[in-house]
């Protein structure tokens, strides 16, 4: 069994019929109502101390940044609280079933990006938490991410509840068509613009379909060259990444001299060894780019202070280039109640989880241990900093745009989760009548109830002085 494989080998080699039995064996003690089931626990932690206590071993100027971006809104604070709502949902009913989970899979997580043969693709994006784990963790993250992005748009509870309803319907009814695929075919599928626009675009609304579109046509611009366009400039005749403090802040303007040339070859040998978790013609490729710049990245919400850099690399000439972002991997939120991850770094954790819960990824896509970042050893993957990468926008959608986008969302969930778990016995699980979709009304707006009032515990220490933040 390979690390972190989150299925009982003895179990995928039963009969479909045995697997098919043991999920609806599972409904009597779980029974798929319980689901809907959410009180915080007597002992539950502060959430300001386990967001704090993430922070210890970030980078201490940036951290007022990310709580800054947290007190924004419920919605911007839910996707920076992804540890407090791991340790929730581990006192939550499970089936028993375990999938590779994508650990952070709120509605923001799902996206457009491109395939290596250059076609558009939907899928889920972020895997920073990803680990084995409870397969209704994602769906419950996921549905929670919907309410509170309803109730910012001011959707009635009715409207909410359709929402939910549609995406977790979505999940169910795909994972049962999937659980009567063969391996194969399941491994094979992928939602390429042309799918999704067959399955969820052609039969919606004008205003959805010009949607799709736009988003579509906008994502097509977003590569490499757009990046380098925006994020460079030329200073002494040599091309640059420019400064945005302190959002993007060049290597040279953050160290003195002889601290700054200890820091880039940390940087520099990080990017050319790398290349060795690349697939052979992959690191042929990465091998003809020479590195050109370096600067650190702000990113995300949850992920502000991480460590993460921007590297600029060059190939055929100067206007040849390549943008990747190394950023750092520390341990997943879900690992104290899911389990620790079987990979040797961190960074290889997140780089597997994301190969196998997407249909394709990233050619650039690897893994590496450095020693002497910030005097310790730290773990980093690297991707492209742009593909071909279009993000939702929740505020703007009506309650028909985001019941479409969430029966998308639950569709992309449900075959990530096929790749690796029991889809039968999920499938199973899950059976035909909507008991586990009307459940998860419930339970989406019971946690938001519970992120809103974590949100206003965040706003009061930052009012009282006891965390502070910076606007950015």
């Amino acid at each position: 069994m390979t690390a972190g494989h989150p299925a009982d080998h003895e179990t995928r080699h039963r009969t479909p019929r045995e697997r098919a039995a043991l999920g609806k064996a599972a409904r009597s003690s779980v029974p798929r109502s319980s689901h809907a089931e959410f009180a915080p626990p007597q002992k539950r932690p502060d959430p300001v101390d386990v967001v704090d206590a993430q922070s210890a071993t970030r980078v201490p100027e940036l951290v007022p940044i990310r709580y800054g971006r947290m007190t924004e809104s419920p919605f911007r604070f839910f996707r920076g609280a992804a540890a407090i709502m791991a340790g929730d949902l581990a006192g939550t009913p499970r089936s028993g079933f375990r999938t590779q989970l994508c650990g952070d899979a709120h509605l923001l997580n799902f996206r457009l990006l491109a395939s290596p043969e250059r076609r558009m693709m939907f899928d889920i994006n972020d895997f920073d938490e990803t680990l084995p784990g409870p397969w209704e963790w994602d769906v419950k993250r996921l549905t929670t991410s919907l309410v509170i992005a309803g109730r910012a748009n001011g959707f009635s509870a009715k409207e909410r509840a359709g929402i939910v309803r549609s995406t977790v319907r979505s999940y169910r009814e795909w994972m049962r068509r999937f659980a009567g695929w063969g391996n194969l075919t399941v491994w094979y599928a992928q939602f390429d613009e042309e799918w999704v626009r067959a399955h969820f675009i052609d039969e919606a609304s004008a205003g959805i379909r010009d949607s799709w579109s736009q988003a579509v046509a906008k994502a097509r611009t977003r590569d490499s060259l757009h990046a380098f366009g925006q994020l460079t400039h030329i200073v002494d005749g040599k091309v640059r990444i420019a400064a945005d403090p302190p959002l993007i802040t060049p290597l040279q303007d953050l160290l003195p001299d002889v601290e700054r040339g200890a820091l880039e070859k940390e940087i520099r040998r990080l990017i050319e060894r790398y290349g060795r978790t690349l697939q052979s013609d992959r690191r042929i490729l990465l091998e003809q780019y020479r590195v050109a710049d370096l600067a650190r990245k702000v990113v995300g919400v949850g992920s502000v202070g991480t460590r993460c850099w921007i590297v600029l690399l060059l190939g055929r000439d100067d206007k040849d280039p390549l943008l990747l972002q190394a950023k750092e991997a520390d341990e997943s939120v879900l690992a104290p109640f899911a389990g620790a991850s079987g990979y040797r770094t961190q960074g290889e954790r997140v780089v597997s989880g994301q190969r196998l819960m997407q249909a394709t990824s990233d050619i650039f896509l690897g893994w590496e241990r450095v020693d002497g970042i910030d005097g310790r050893r730290r773990d980093f993957y690297v991707r492209q900093l742009r593909d071909w990468k279009g993000i939702a926008e929740p505020e703007v959608m009506v309650p028909a745009g985001m019941r479409a986008f969430g029966e998308l969302c639950g569709a992309t969930l449900a075959r990530a989760h096929a790749r690796s778990g029991d889809r039968i016995a999920i499938a199973a699980y899950l059976g035909g009548g909507d008991v586990f979709d009307r459940a998860l009304v419930t339970f989406a707006e019971r946690y938001a109830d519970q992120n809103e009032k974590d949100h206003q515990a965040l706003v009061d220490a930052v009012r009282t002085g006891r965390v502070a933040a910076e606007a950015a």
